[in-house]
């Protein structure tokens, strides 16, 4: 029996067969440490820089602001945690919208259980932050405002440049996850403004277990993993550098299919797949098709429960009920939730996300079994 179809690339990402050919040697054949000073950390650490600069390279950063680390999730956590617990004690507020994902939204919780305050900013019925709430939201005593790029469950792009001249008008250090919008859309750190940026490789066609942050010159975090003075100082641990090399090819395929219009197809079948749905009737798009990630399509069915539909058509469709990290549960989604979706459609409310290998072909199978499906399931009910 063939695979389904896989419609879920806002959970992860297949690894890019060129990606796994840069990878492979380092696996094999090159396998010093890059801290080193024989011949093979040398070849270790050349290999960790030219990863470094093409990493630099996709988001207009320099090779210097890029620290590698295991994860997008660690990323966020070196952002918030380093940034709460190197505060001054006159600099001890946080921001943070409330459709952030878990990775954002749980540090900021742990800061707050160690004393620091949070604002959690409220978002608009299509999921975006609204730059004067965030604007409302600023004090004094504000350390750091962290607001997503775009939302992975309805794919909102989030006006970044504008918040970030907000938080720096306030004295506040500006953070973007950029986890999902990364490969999809243009992302560049000086248009955006931002003194730190998420990267997650499993995303960008890359492996799991490596991520990068992007640290601005002349921002100084408080370190979350102390040992040797790894990644100049800033993250400790031996680089990993099959992944690490894995990574910064990624990063330059992605510049190069930006360059092609991938995002642009991409859209194409999203919106195809949005009217080959249509026939299932009474259902709802949720977010809005401009200033939205070209990829992602979230679709609520009502009267339906999505943990049914999700049954219903996985020998033909692999999707997501909401971020793959709480796909386990049918719950209201929380990013949902704080659009103000009506529970009857958020609860039957599918993610769909197509990525650089899907086919027309594909788009119209998917779209005919998820129709059927739903007819089914809700003639069953009668």
């Amino acid at each position: 029996m063939p695979d389904p179809i896989y419609l879920d690339y806002n959970a992860t990402t297949p690894v890019d067969a060129r990606v796994a050919a840069a990878i492979e040697p380092w696996l094999r054949e090159h396998f010093g440490n890059p801290s080193s000073g024989h011949v093979f950390g040398r070849r270790a650490r050349e290999a960790v820089e030219r990863a470094r600069e093409q990493v630099a390279a996709l988001i207009g950063a320099r090779p210097d602001e890029i620290v590698f680390t295991a994860s997008g999730s660690e990323s966020n956590n070196m952002v918030i945690q380093g940034c709460a617990r190197g505060a001054r004690p006159d600099r001890v507020h946080l921001v943070c919208s409330a459709i952030e994902h878990p990775a954002v939204l749980e540090p900021c919780l742990a800061m707050e259980e160690e004393g620091h305050r949070l604002s959690v900013v409220k978002v608009d019925g299509r999921g975006r932050v609204a730059p004067e709430a965030v604007e409302a939201a600023l004090t004094e005593d504000t350390r750091l405002v962290s607001v997503m790029h775009a939302n992975n469950e309805v794919g909102t792009i989030q006006p970044i440049a504008a918040i970030a001249r907000l938080a720096h008008a306030r004295g506040a250090l500006c953070h973007t996850d950029a986890a999902q919008s990364l490969g999809k859309i243009p992302v560049d750190v000086g248009a955006l403004e931002v003194d730190l940026l998420t990267i997650a490789g499993h995303k960008l066609y890359a492996p799991k277990g490596i991520g990068a942050l992007y640290i601005r010159r002349g921002v100084e975090l408080a370190r979350l993993i102390h040992g040797a003075g790894h990644e100049a100082g800033r993250r400790a641990g031996t680089e990993s550098v099959p992944l690490i090399v894995g990574l910064g090819e990624a990063c330059r395929l992605a510049a190069g299919h930006l360059d092609a219009g991938e995002a642009r197809r991409l859209e194409t079948l999203r919106e195809r797949l949005w009217q080959g749905l249509r026939p299932a009737g009474d259902l709802l798009r949720h977010g809005a098709a401009e200033q939205s990630l070209p990829n992602t399509l979230s679709v609520g069915f009502r009267g339906i429960e999505a943990d049914r539909l999700l049954e219903a058509i996985a020998p033909a469709v692999a999707a997501s009920a909401g971020a793959a990290c709480h796909a386990a549960g049918v719950s209201v989604s929380w990013v949902l939730h704080a659009m103000g979706v009506d529970a009857e459609w958020a609860r039957g409310t599918l993610r769909l996300t197509v990525g650089r290998p899907t086919t027309e072909d594909e788009v119209d199978r998917a779209a005919e079994a998820i129709v059927a499906a739903v007819r089914r399931l809700r003639g069953s009910r009668f």
